[in-house]
């Protein structure tokens, strides 16, 4: 069974509830997630889906308002798009709103590779 764009809406809404579980579903055993920064040309890379669920959670834990908006997905085959808005506070009330996108590899209906890109802008000041 092949993953559809709508599959890809609910994934995005588990990631708005922070529903590890139903978003860890989506996932292969095998996959890798290339995260938006990272002292490496690809970022981070968290591999399987243990590092891959503790990289998530996380990004919830130091952003417990981390919300993904506006978006739309596209599937052609093994491979699909998504582009979002991300918005988030850090803990010292600093903000992070900027437009991304995901590129995903897919395989026998699970994501198989997630890179993740985001724009890269100056934090918004606490209160602004």
């Amino acid at each position: 069974m092949a993953l559809t764009a709508d599959d890809l809406a609910r994934l995005f809404d588990a990631f708005n509830r922070h529903d590890i579980d139903a978003v860890m579903c989506y996932f292969a055993k095998n996959c890798i997630f290339n995260a938006v920064g990272g002292p490496e040309v690809h970022g981070v890379r968290f591999e399987g889906t243990e590092a891959i669920a503790n990289a998530f959670s996380s990004v919830w834990k130091t952003m417990p308002d981390a919300h993904w908006a506006h978006y739309d997905h596209f599937v052609q085959g093994d491979r699909a798009v998504s582009e979002w808005t991300f918005t988030g506070t850090n803990a010292d009330g600093s903000r992070v709103e900027a437009e991304g996108c995901d590129l995903f590899t897919l395989s026998s209906g699970k994501i198989v590779r997630k890179q993740a890109f985001r724009k890269s802008r100056p934090l918004i000041a606490a209160g602004a």
